[in-house]
Parts: structure tokens; C-alpha cells; sequence
């Protein structure tokens, strides 16, 4: 017997599962598309967030292959074990990007404030007034009124009080001249 004839269910089992993720992964990305453009979000930040969602459907079909070609959930236990506990500690050391990562995807579906809007951030040790120049997966690039660039991290624009100076500070100079 060849290969095809001993796992044929599987294989096509696998094909439609496949083409299933690969509709949800259409869907996800228009969906992502639209409310950023809707809500005025640039497209770098439309494109970050599409791959986390593809990132996420590959994983979900790496684990839903496993099922379909004869692996037990308890096999899967031991190596989601052992992978998670490497893992763990990998992640431990590195918890402050994915909480600016995680930040980042949140800003990116509910934060009020777009590029360009002039902002003040309420910390009592370094009080910040500046234009969001850019918004990234890590963290905001703001211009001070002395023309210095400041990066403030993602985590931290959700932890603290902000206030909106100004709407779209940037395009009301360019006005002006």
C-alpha cells in the first residue's frame, strides 16, 4: 500500500480543514482591513496585526493536523508539557514585549488616539506632552515640543491617564505655513 491509500481519509480531511482555515484566514483579514481603515489606523499597523492573526490559524492548524493524523490528547499533553515549560521560562525573561506586544493589539482595535493627535501622558515622575508621530507593535514615537523624539512604551500608554491635547496636531501646522 502507498501512502495516499493508507491515510486518504486523513489527507482529505486535511485538505478541507486547510481550505476552511484558509476562508477564516480571508475573512479575519478583511475584517482587520476594514476597521482599521475605518477607523483611520495606518497600514503598517493593519498589516502587523493581520500576520498575528495568521501567525494564530497556523497554530490552530498545526494542532488540528495532529488530531486528524491519529495523535491522542494525551500524547499531546506530555509535548504541550515539555514545550510549555521551556517555554515558561523563556517567556518569563522576556514578559515586558509580549506585554507591549499584547498592548499593541489592543491599541490597535480600541485605543482613541491616531498619529498626528497631540497627547499628554499623566505620570507623576515624567509628565509628557508631545504629537504621536507613530504608533508600532512595541511602542509610540512621540515628538516633544523641543523636537525630540520619545519612545513610550505600549504597556504604559494603557496603564496611564492620557489626554487629547489636540486632534491631528500634525496636519493644523502644516496648515499654517
Amino acid at each position: 500500500m502507498t501512502f495516499f491509500e493508507t491515510y486518504q481519509t486523513e489527507l482529505i480531511t486535511s485538505l478541507f480543514t486547510l481550505i476552511f482555515l484558509f476562508i477564516i484566514r480571508l475573512i479575519s483579514k478583511k475584517v482587520i482591513h476594514k476597521i482599521g481603515k475605518k477607523t483611520g489606523i495606518n497600514d503598517a499597523r493593519i498589516q502587523l496585526i493581520s500576520r498575528y492573526s495568521t501567525v494564530t490559524l497556523v497554530l490552530i492548524a498545526l494542532l488540528v493536523e495532529t488530531f486528524i493524523f491519529g495523535a491522542q490528547l494525551k500524547d499531546l499533553a506530555l509535548v504541550f508539557s515539555s514545550v510549555f515549560a521551556v517555554l515558561g521560562i523563556a517567556l518569563f525573561a522576556i514578559w515586558s514585549i509580549l506585554s507591549n506586544i499584547t498592548s499593541g493589539v489592543i491599541m490597535f482595535f480600541s485605543f482613541p488616539y491616531k498619529v498626528g493627535d497631540k497627547i499628554q501622558i499623566h505620570d507623576k515622575d515624567f509628565p509628557i506632552e508631545a504629537i504621536i508621530e507613530d504608533i508600532r507593535a512595541f511602542q509610540l514615537h512621540l515628538r516633544l515640543d523641543n523636537g525630540n523624539l520619545v519612545t513610550y512604551p505600549n504597556n504604559l500608554m494603557l496603564q496611564k491617564a492620557v489626554t487629547l491635547v489636540e486632534k491631528d496636531a500634525m496636519d493644523e501646522g502644516t496648515d499654517a505655513i
